[in-house]
């Protein structure tokens, strides 16, 4: 049973940073447990405001249920006491239903709800997608709109009346007009999290919206630099956060930008930059070439140590 009650859910994770761990694989691409829950280890030693368990950039779409819920268990299992562990939800309404049952029993503290597989759904869909899922668990959602399930303002509205259990916005699609629309209707009724690619590059406009956190990448790779770049943000170092986008996050974007599915490819490569290999990423998603990979490695080896 999680430690947090929704409410509590909700204002822990927007009061700090947020990841996504990696997923790591052999070499035979099936789930390296053991590397895993060390990394899990590892970031839980910094101040985070939660990690999200198998989750985009955990691999999520590449899963099997029974490889979640393994994956989800080691999280909550590895993680200290007061690190909040999400898991995800997502493909249609009865299998997303199935995910948040299988998040309870591996003692996960919240569910990021992703959208649902292929088809394209109306507003009245969607809102009746996450109140499937809203009544099927005790724990806090977080819905992510994005892709084939972007909500609109009168649709989270909604949600945040008949969903006791909502805590979180997660913006996956850089709509300005939208996120505005949602916090000046909801205010503090839910979290608002940054979810774009590379999130670092939106993070300090979108603080002005009411985004007072998002999900780094980045953080499983060079965690020091990723919570430094979110306390500058914070703390509106205009300045600063300039000089650590010019220095880092927008060369590494440009290496991103060169493959689709390198979000996730370029923060693997990242590990093994960084001595802390997760293994490759699972098909469909290719691994960066090795002079991508070069050029990764020289770009994190020009950051400054201290």
């Amino acid at each position: 049973m999680s430690s947090f009650t929704p409410a509590e859910l909700g204002r822990r994770i927007g009061s700090g940073l947020l990841s996504f761990p990696v997923t790591h694989f052999r070499a035979d691409l099936s789930f390296d447990e053991t590397a895993y829950r060390d990394h899990v280890v590892r970031l839980s030693k910094y101040d985070v405001g939660g990690l999200f368990a198998a989750g985009g950039t955990g691999e999520f779409f590449s899963l099997t249920p029974t490889e979640v819920e393994r994956v989800v268990t080691a999280a909550a299992d590895s993680a200290p006491d007061g690190t909040p562990i999400l898991a995800p939800a997502g493909y249609g309404t009865a299998t997303a239903v199935e995910f948040a049952a299988a998040a309870e029993r591996a003692g996960a503290d919240g569910i990021l709800l992703f959208p649902p597989y292929l088809t394209e759904a109306g507003q009245e869909g969607l809102a009746r997608h996450v109140e499937a899922v809203c009544r099927a668990t005790s724990l806090g959602v977080v819905i992510y709109s994005r892709a084939n399930a972007v909500y609109s303002a009168d649709t989270v509205a909604r949600l945040a009346d008949t969903c006791p259990n909502l805590i979180g916005y997660k913006d996956g699609v850089g709509d300005i007009d939208t996120v505005t629309r949602i916090h000046a209707r909801l205010g503090d009724r839910l979290t608002y999290i940054g979810g774009l690619p590379t999130a670092e590059t939106f993070a300090l406009p979108y603080l002005q919206l009411g985004v007072t956190t998002y999900s780094s990448a980045i953080f499983n790779f060079l965690p020091d630099f990723a919570l430094a770049f979110y306390t500058a943000v914070r703390e509106q170092r205009q300045a600063d956060v300039t000089r650590m986008l010019s220095d880092f996050v927008l060369p590494y974007t440009e290496i991103r930008n060169l493959q689709a599915g390198y979000a996730v490819s370029i923060v693997k490569a990242g590990m093994t930059a960084t001595g802390q290999s997760a293994g490759p990423v699972r098909p469909p998603l290719t691994d960066l070439t090795p002079q991508e990979h070069d050029a990764l490695s020289a770009l994190i080896a020009r950051l400054p140590t201290a």
